[in-house]
């Protein structure tokens, strides 16, 4: 067995008898182990391009690619094939019960600490509010299942934590997480929050606008980087939206990098305002969504959920989520 295996059994073995609290009737921990074979959309790893030239695609989407196919990086030297492809790297689970890994299986966490819940709150008659919790997991699924060995371009790793809400109390409080991102209350006004329709628009019919980094689509917008989301219209849309939050801030936080386009080609690159059109997610809780909604199983952040994600909750087991996340590489593959 390899290393990268022990490490993910250590991981579920010390996860499991460590901090797991027991299963108990009426618990609200809900999820389930994802599966790389039945619940992973393997399509969304298309298109593949060698510089401008696409090899093959599946009926999937892309954004630009460097047109020349060759390159060349100075550390280490290498002269290589720009090779384009979307990278499945990370796991989000969205809960209402802090604590609860939903992607791993459901496993309850308790380290005796008091946080926030998740709530639905009604603001009037016809609007709500909710709250959720998130974490966000390291998940280079083709480096642990060894799909590809010696490939230079996938990130190295295997499944890892790395980030749960519930200990950060910026996620909490609107106020709090303004230290993070104080450039929200330029974006606190009618008339940039009228420009996301453009941006719903443009996520729908294909890829965001980038130059809107402010927007999420049709979810609403990035700001606040916290757990609350002002206009509740379902689960499924409050979670892509938190999704999109969470990786805006690893992004602000520098605990995620850039690695598209040209300035991606010879390794990974600060990028502190996100760039939302690298990203596509699938969800693989509560129902994995591995059939091709209008030709296709990912979607781009901000696109609208009602094709996509109608039926995909339901009561008790089926309000918490977790979406796998897909990231594109352009990549200067050559011998080192």
């Amino acid at each position: 067995m390899k290393s990268s295996d022990h490490h993910i059994l250590a991981v579920f073995f010390m996860a499991w008898l460590v901090l797991a609290s027991p299963a108990r009737a009426g618990s609200t921990c809900h999820g389930r182990f994802v599966n790389p074979i039945t619940d992973i959309c393997w399509s969304c790893i298309f298109p593949m391009t060698i510089g401008g030239t696409t090899l093959m695609s599946d009926g999937q989407e892309d954004t630009v690619n460097p047109s020349s196919p060759v390159c060349y990086c100075s550390n280490p030297p290498r002269i290589g094939l720009t090779i384009g492809f979307w990278e499945p790297v990370r796991l989000v689970d969205v809960t209402r019960t802090p604590f609860c890994m939903v992607g791993l299986g459901g496993i309850q966490l308790d380290p005796g600490v008091e946080v926030p819940r998740g709530a639905q709150v009604g603001n009037d008659s016809q609007t709500r509010a909710s709250f959720y919790q998130v974490h966000w997991y390291a998940n280079p699924i083709l480096t642990w299942l060894e799909v590809l060995l010696d490939f230079p371009c996938l990130e190295k790793g295997s499944l890892d934590l790395v980030y749960l809400t519930e200990v950060d109390p910026l996620w909490a409080d609107d106020e709090l997480t303004a230290i993070l991102n104080p450039e929200a209350v330029l974006f606190a006004n009618p008339l940039a929050k009228a420009a996301c329709a453009a941006d719903c628009v443009a996520a729908t019919a294909g890829f965001p606008l980038a130059s809107l980094f402010w927007c999420a689509g049709c979810q609403g917008s990035i700001y606040p980087m916290d757990g609350h989301v002002a206009t509740h219209i379902g689960g499924v849309q409050a979670s892509t939206l938190l999704v999109q939050r969470m990786a805006a801030k690893m992004h602000r936080q520098l605990a995620t990098w850039g690695a598209s386009g040209d300035a991606g080609l010879c390794g990974y690159y600060p990028q502190p305002i996100m760039d939302k059109t690298q990203y596509k997610m699938q969800m693989v809780y509560p129902i994995p969504n591995t059939q091709k909604d209008g030709g296709t199983c990912c979607q781009p952040f901000g696109r609208s959920t009602l094709i996509w994600g109608a039926g995909k909750e339901f009561p008790v087991a089926g309000e918490d989520f977790a979406y796998q996340i897909f990231r594109k590489r352009n990549c200067c593959a050559g011998a080192y």
